[in-house]
This record gives structure tokens, C-alpha cells and sequence, in this order.
């Protein structure tokens, strides 16, 4: 089959397009005739070596396919051959990757695709919105009701965000670019403002008068003075994109207003944490609440081309679709 691999972590210039053995299938796995799969920035990590994790090489990157199931193990009961397929959590630990004409994916981290859901537009979000979900909900603990403020909201990570803390009856303070912030109220943010205002924080505050309840950083600024200050009594902050940062904690600040601060890394979800996120992303998927911005598509043999633009930032709110074939 052909692939989109690589022989040893480092740049983007690493990665190869060619043919490599077909996967074999055990027990409990499922065989995928992979129909698409995209660039995510964990891709980029794990690649370059950021993120550590077992890897055996040749590595086959990324994470998310959608694709038809080709054969299933007898382990892996509930897939035909034929049906519509998504996952969102293989080329990591110890897991072959979905930049390939075929994967073998384990059932517990394979998904159906609700029916009349295009596969393209599917694919360009599980991952985004499956980082959302556990973001919100697992650590964060959003119930209905809550205050949720969500930093880089035009994202690809914070629209997912901003459109499943509505969904859960959240109302949602969104900050992004100023051009963006049409696209933050479209998807249902309460308010949304310009980070770069002057008066943000001012702002922030006024539209929160109780404070906030979750504070979620997808721009990966990550300042956590700010952040503590913003909060509500026994507010939670979930960190998230933190790769390039390391601020210092107000510890007493957050001990005298009972918060908590939670380092989140989706990479380190389990499969039945991933699996409760992807009953809520189908469920959008199939009334089409969830969707990507702006989609690119481009063959599998631009995979490292697609990595060098995301590094280079610019890829910013546009979700690119790889196909095989191509």
C-alpha cells in the first residue's frame, strides 16, 4: 500500500510518500480502507519529537481517518464490511498511524459514521472536537448553566469548543481576532472579543460579573495570573496547549478562591474517555452543528508539504483533508 511514513523523528522533510507492506488485522482489530485523513497540530509534535511516545518505525503518521471497514477480527463484533468508519487516536503509543491507503485501528477506538454524513467533512473535525469534548467535560467538568471562557475561539480546537459548550447549555465568552469574531457569535458565543482590546480583561470581567467557571487557552498564551484572577470561586482552568510556555501559578490567589488548575493532553485519554466523546461528536456530525471553517483537500502525497505550512502558521483555521490515491 502506499503511505505517507517516516524512518526517524525530526522535520517535516522526514517524511516519505511510498509503498510499504498492508497491515494485518488481529483479533480484535478492524482492517480500514481509508477514504481520508488530515493534519493535526499533535501530528506535528509527535513527528518532530516534542511529545514522546512508543513509536516502531516505519511510522505511518497521523492520527484521524475516516474510511469503509475492509475485514474485522472476531474480537471486534458490531463492524461489516462496508460500513462507514472514523477514529481519531492512532499513530501514537505504540499504534500505527492513518496516512495510508489502509489501517488496522482496534475496535474500542473505532467509531461509526452517522448515516448521510459526508466523510471529508467528518474527518476535518473528530479530532479538534474529540480534544474539545475532554477538554470541557472531563476535565473541565462544564455542566449547563456554567460560564465558560474560551481564548483563540476562531480555532480550529476553540470553534469545536464554543459549539459544544453551547450544546450542553453553557454560555460561552469567546475571544479571537477581530475579523473572527462574527464567526465566534455564529456559532453561538454569548460575547466575543478582540484579544488584542486594550480593555480585554475589563471586558471579560464585565461580561462576567460572577466570574468564570472554566477557563480554556487554545492560543497557548497560557497566562495564568490573568487566568486565576478571572475565575469564579472553585473555577477550574484546563491547560491544553502549553507547549510553548511555562508561566508561573498564583498559588495563593487560586488557594483563597478554591480553583484548580488541570493539565490535559489528549494523547493520554483513554479509549472509553474517547469513546464517550465521540457518542457527543456523532450526535453533531449527524445534525450538522459540527462542521470545519474552512476545508482543503489535498493528496496524500503532500503530507509533509502539509506539515511544513502548519509549523510555518499557515494553516489557521482551515482543516486539511489528505486522500489517498493521490
Amino acid at each position: 500500500m502506499r503511505a505517507a511514513f517516516i524512518d526517524s523523528l525530526g522535520p517535516a522533510e522526514n517524511i516519505r510518500y511510498g509503498e510499504l507492506p498492508a497491515p494485518t488485522p488481529g483479533p480484535t482489530d478492524v482492517l480500514v480502507d481509508v477514504l481520508g485523513t488530515t493534519v493535526n497540530p499533535v501530528d506535528i509534535l509527535l513527528r518532530s519529537g516534542v511529545f514522546r511516545t512508543p513509536v516502531g518505525f516505519p511510522l505511518v503518521i497521523s492520527r484521524d481517518l475516516v474510511g469503509t471497514v475492509a475485514a474485522a477480527g472476531p474480537g471486534a463484533p458490531g463492524f461489516t464490511v462496508g460500513d462507514l468508519v472514523w477514529a481519531n487516536s492512532l499513530g501514537h503509543g505504540g499504534r500505527p498511524g492513518a496516512a495510508a491507503e489502509q489501517a488496522v485501528v482496534a475496535a474500542d477506538r473505532l467509531y461509526p459514521l452517522p448515516a448521510g454524513v459526508d466523510p471529508t467533512a467528518a474527518v476535518a473535525v473528530v479530532h479538534p472536537a474529540a480534544t474539545a469534548y475532554l477538554a470541557l467535560f472531563t476535565h473541565g467538568r462544564v455542566t449547563a448553566g456554567d460560564t465558560v471562557l474560551v481564548l483563540g475561539a476562531a480555532g480550529n480546537v476553540g470553534s469545536a469548543m464554543v459549539t459544544l459548550a453551547v450544546d450542553a447549555g453553557a454560555r460561552v465568552i469567546a475571544t479571537a481576532a477581530a475579523a473572527d469574531l462574527h464567526h465566534c457569535r455564529a456559532l453561538g458565543a454569548d460575547a466575543a472579543f478582540d484579544y488584542r482590546d486594550p480593555k480585554l480583561l475589563d471586558l471579560i470581567a464585565a461580561a462576567c460579573p460572577g466570574g468564570v467557571d472554566v477557563h480554556l487557552d487554545c492560543s497557548g498564551r497560557n497566562d495564568l495570573t490573568e487566568a486565576v484572577e478571572l475565575l469564579a470561586p472553585r473555577g477550574r482552568v484546563v491547560v491544553l496547549a502549553a507547549t510553548g510556555t511555562d508561566p508561573v501559578v498564583p498559588v495563593r490567589r487560586l488557594y483563597m478562591k478554591d480553583c484548580s488548575i488541570a493539565g490535559f493532553v489528549i494523547s493520554h485519554a483513554t479509549s472509553g474517555e474517547l469513546a464517550e466523546a465521540a457518542g457527543t461528536i456523532n450526535r453533531l456530525l449527524a445534525n450538522g452543528r459540527l462542521r470545519a471553517r474552512t476545508l482543503e483537500q489535498q493528496p496524500l502525497s503532500a503530507a509533509a508539504e502539509m506539515h511544513r505550512r502548519m509549523e510555518q502558521g499557515r494553516l489557521h483555521g482551515r482543516r486539511v483533508v489528505l486522500l489517498p490515491g493521490g
